[in-house]
């Protein structure tokens, strides 16, 4: 029996889960949170200071926590300079009416444009990549 055969019919082991929220960590908390709901239309959920370990977190999203999965932003008030992103975190990926429009607006805003609007390579699905104020990649996928 091959791999793919065996976990198919093997049960899992956490059941019924949700994804509930991915964190990133950012470095201007005001700056991540006017570009996440002002500028991609996010709705702050809540935000909590957390004195005693000199943090703040806020949720972001597009819809409630119990029924959406979420964006956690975590920063660290002692964090000193910008964080070095890594190579292992792809992007994040939101769907848009029209992503060509998209783009337009975000880049009158300054949003940095790091892959224009455009078909996939050897596909029809349209997509874009921008950059938020950390340098974290986001997909911007054409829904209809």
């Amino acid at each position: 029996m091959d791999t793919a055969t065996a976990s198919q019919k093997a049960a899992p082991v956490i059941g019924k889960g949700r994804m509930l929220h991915t964190m990133i960590r950012v470095f201007d908390l005001k700056k991540s949170l006017d570009f996440y709901s002002r500028l991609l239309g996010m709705e702050v959920l809540r935000q909590r200071d957390v004195p005693e370990g000199r943090y703040t977190l806020a949720f972001v999203g597009y819809g409630a926590e119990d029924t959406s999965t979420v964006i956690e932003l975590t920063h660290n008030w002692d964090q000193k300079e910008p964080y070095a992103l890594g190579t292992a975190f792809g992007h994040l990926a939101i769907g848009v009416a029209d992503v060509y429009a998209t783009c337009a607006t975000l880049a009158k805003e300054g949003v940095k444009i790091t892959r224009a609007p455009g078909p996939v390579k050897f596909g029809t699905t349209v997509i874009a990549f921008i950059e938020d104020p950390d340098g974290y990649k986001i997909e911007l996928i054409q829904r209809a």
